[in-house]
């Protein structure tokens, strides 16, 4: 059995018959925050990695914490304390900005998986040692669940940080917790040391340039019309003459390539900080399926006898919208790619059928599933992310001066990153029918 246990946060100035149940909806509170600020900023890492499974497994973990966010909020709702709106405090706030000001992505990650989730991780073990194990059971049931899950992502991120040199960022952002003493107060807080300063005051964040891909070659675009120079040959997608095996390989590479989706996906969390959670827990969502979805590609590719090493990347919708604002950016994403794939991803899966491939279809087929989940997002979020943008007039015109504005912008910024490979070394539409000739 546990006993509650006397704690130090500031939540516990409830007095009076409800006090018990508001300390602990206060703690909810504060995990609830927290865990949508990681989910908010965190997501800036992804973009700035380079490894690809890396980027596939911080995608995971922010769906995963949003889970918790929402878990939290509808389990804290229930009880007196919680609140009812979905604000975040400054001084976590504070904290997140800070981890998110390193030039380094991999110290930056180290940061955040080195200082701050740990420190997560404690705070939900004190909220088990503070509650009470019967009257706060479901509680308890959701946080056990949490910690098991806090865990998994430090010894799955372990590889990736195990050898970088934290130094004094970590004791930069290890002050700025123990100022507040942990996430939850729960322990004695510590001044700021004399001379500290808050990076982020003094530097506002930008997102990248361009998105890290790592040691993949790169290039503008992998469609093209020409199939010595370009994987997915336009005309071929289409053409019923073209070999269902071809299809199904570019139609892998095509899904690969929503890397591009999940890299400026990633930047319109942190551009809208004042957003309902339930924005946040919707684009989450949609992150996570768009890298699993290249996930899709990047597993399926090798198995059917392509070097990934000479799959050129493509950047060009990174490079445009990065440059375009966070309404104009999510318009293109869900209203204008997303919904225009359609009919194409139509065609491609019956062809790909003929194949009696029963994983491709399987694949194909929840892919086409979350697309359409993804169109309904925009629907329901694309107004409000316009309103927290100031953006006025009817959505429809919106989309469509959007399509124009992005034709311009890929007239200046499209099309500006040269082949990392020559044509005999890269991928190309001929080697793909080459590879499909010999298939089993």
């Amino acid at each position: 059995m546990t006993t509650p246990v006397k704690t130090n946060s500031s939540s516990r100035s409830a007095t009076g018959r409800m006090a018990a149940v508001q300390e602990m909806a206060g703690l909810q509170r504060m995990l609830f925050e927290i865990e949508r600020e990681f989910v908010r900023t965190a997501t800036t890492l992804v973009y700035r990695v380079g490894d690809i499974e890396l980027k596939y497994l911080i995608c995971q973990h922010v769906w995963e914490s949003a889970g918790h966010a929402r878990f939290l909020r509808e389990r804290g709702r229930e009880m007196s304390g919680f609140g009812k709106d979905e604000s975040v405090r400054e001084s976590y706030r504070s904290i997140f900005e800070e981890a998110i000001r390193v030039e380094d992505p991999l110290v930056g990650l180290a940061g955040f998986y080195g200082v701050l989730k740990p420190a997560l991780l404690a705070a939900y073990r004190h909220y088990l040692e503070a509650t009470h194990h019967l009257a706060d059971w479901p509680s308890r049931k959701l946080v056990e669940e949490f910690i098991a899950d806090e865990e998994r992502h430090l010894d799955e991120i372990i590889p990736s940080i195990e050898k970088i040199d934290l130094g004094e960022w970590g004791e930069h952002l290890s002050e700025a917790l123990d100022a507040i003493g942990g996430w939850l107060g729960e322990r004695p807080a510590t001044p700021l040391p004399e001379g500290f300063k808050w990076t982020h005051l003094d530097a506002p964040y930008e997102h990248a340039e361009t998105c890290n891909r790592g040691d993949f070659p790169v290039c503008s675009s992998v469609f093209g019309h020409n199939p010595d120079e370009d994987p997915i040959v336009r005309e071929w997608l289409e053409n019923p003459d073209t070999d269902a095996r071809v299809i199904r390989l570019m139609v892998y590479v095509w899904l690969m390539m929503e890397l591009d989706a999940v890299d400026y996906l990633a930047t319109i969390f942190y551009d809208t900080p004042d957003a309902p959670f339930e924005l946040h827990y919707d684009l989450a969502r949609h992150l996570w399926d768009e890298s699993r979805h290249s996930a899709f590609g990047f597993r399926q590719l090798p198995r059917l006898g392509v070097d990934l090493k000479t799959l050129e990347h493509s950047l060009d919708l990174y490079n445009i919208l990065v440059k375009m604002s966070p309404p104009e950016r999510y318009a293109m994403m869900t209203m204008e790619f997303e919904a225009g794939s359609f009919p194409v991803k139509a065609n491609v899966m019956d062809r790909v059928r003929e194949l009696s491939d029963f994983e491709a279809d399987t694949l194909l087929a929840f892919d086409r599933n979350d697309e359409q989940q993804h169109v309904r997002y925009g629907h329901r979020w694309l107004p409000e992310i316009m309103k927290l943008h100031n953006v006025e007039g009817p959505v429809d015109a919106f989309v469509e001066a959007t399509k124009k504005r992005f034709e311009e912008m890929a007239e200046i910024h499209g099309g500006k990153t040269p082949h990392s490979l020559m044509p005999e070394r890269r991928l190309t539409g001929n080697k793909l029918l080459a590879l499909a000739r010999i298939e089993i």
